[in-house]
């Protein structure tokens, strides 16, 4: 899942999907409106979210698996919040946020945005909704065109969009550069001549540019160094704080999501294993996997490191391939809970606790779902390798 090299609104060449993320086309055409949500109705809703890449062989391209890269997940996002969204590198997690944003076509599930279905939605009847939903991308180096100067980047959605800022185009471009952190005398530079956090903020600038209502953010700090890391977090939360933006932050460092998001949603192999708040994430995780991430975020208090601070869990074996995931649960051949029901059912995501779910039958600090089945998987394997 890498970062495209030319993304939304970058130029006037033909677009290609990863342009449209910014501007649609350069088509012109009514922006068309989209209903607010009702009070207590999510601003975006999945619904069974489905991406399955083909994989083909042989001279005729003939069909021989597909990668299930996310199969089948649901979740909601109501307007101001932050949700987080982590998981091992391949779990899926950047499939999601380009499905959401429309950047690919969903192979089965619906999205919906502001009570309208848009899982399907063509070129022209997706251009109103590209001016609510943004995507920050995770390369700072190549998700911007160094043929561009900065004023050019930060502006193609107005032209894109055909919109006209109160002022002119250059002035909003530079009052957004402004907002981000970043001189109003940079318009003029090119992508090469900043460091990888002013990069990012440029990215960011361009995602603000049209005022969206939902920012979509892929690994937003995983290439930039720690101490600019925290500058662009901290840069994103004043921002959402000012604009009263929505934010699904894909990461995974488990610090990162802790400070920014309001909910956190665990993936594992294109599920969603565990969503909840953030406090009850870390207090009182459910998921086995969940709990093996949490023991993996270091201790930074030496006295707590001194008294043992956190169990530590290392995972046995490596994340099962996409094309072919194991039965049932997706987590029981690396689970040290797992038992026969593990391999042959796979749990759904259900409600354990009040605003917590997780799909685990033998789950942490909950009952069973599947009481009664103790036998251990690996217990099982050690009694037949002598035989």
């Amino acid at each position: 899942m890498t970062n495209p090299a030319k993304t939304p609104g970058e130029g006037s060449e033909p677009q290609t999907p990863t342009e449209d993320a910014a501007g649609a086309t350069a088509e012109s055409g009514p922006l068309g409106t989209l209903t607010e949500p009702r009070e207590g109705e999510p601003l975006l809703k999945v619904s069974g979210l489905k991406k399955h890449f083909p994989v083909t062989k042989g001279l005729f391209k003939r069909q021989v698996g597909a990668v299930l890269a996310v199969d089948g997940i649901d979740f909601e996002v109501r307007a101001g919040e932050t949700l987080g969204v982590v998981g091992e590198s391949g779990c899926g997690k950047s499939t999601m946020g380009r499905l959401i944003t429309r950047l690919l076509e969903p192979t089965a599930g619906k999205v919906d945005f502001e009570g309208r279905d848009i899982t399907h939605l063509g070129v022209s009847a997706m251009r109103p909704m590209r001016r609510d939903v943004q995507m920050i991308f995770q390369d700072p180096y190549s998700s911007l065109n160094p043929r561009h100067t900065v004023g050019s980047i930060i502006s193609a959605p107005f032209k894109l969009q055909g919109v006209q800022p109160e002022g002119g185009v250059k002035k909003e471009v530079q009052r957004l550069l402004g907002v981000v952190g970043l001189s109003p005398e940079h318009y003029n530079r090119y992508p090469h001549e900043f460091s990888g956090g002013q990069r990012q903020r440029i990215g960011i600038a361009r995602a603000l540019a049209l005022s969206p209502k939902l920012v979509v953010a892929d690994e937003p700090v995983s290439a930039l160094d720690v101490s600019i890391q925290a500058q662009v977090v901290n840069l994103l939360d004043d921002l959402q704080e000012e604009l009263g933006l929505t934010y699904v932050i894909i990461a995974h460092d488990l610090s990162v999501i802790r400070h920014v998001s309001d909910r956190i949603a665990v993936m594992y192999l294109g599920k969603i294993v565990e969503i909840t708040d953030r406090q009850s994430l870390y207090d009182t995780p459910m998921h086995p996997y969940t709990r093996a991430l949490l023991s993996a975020v270091p201790v930074p208090d030496p006295r707590r490191k001194a008294a043992g601070g956190r169990e530590r869990i290392l995972l046995q074996g490596d994340v099962p391939s996409p094309m072919n995931p194991p039965s049932g649960c997706r987590f029981h051949t690396r689970c040290w809970k797992a038992t026969e029901v593990c391999r042959t059912k796979e749990p759904p995501l259900v409600s354990l606790a009040p605003g917590h779910q997780t799909a685990c039958h033998h789950p942490e600090n909950a009952p069973d779902q599947e009481p009664g089945d103790t036998k251990l998987l690996r217990t099982a394997a050690a009694v037949k390798e002598p035989s």
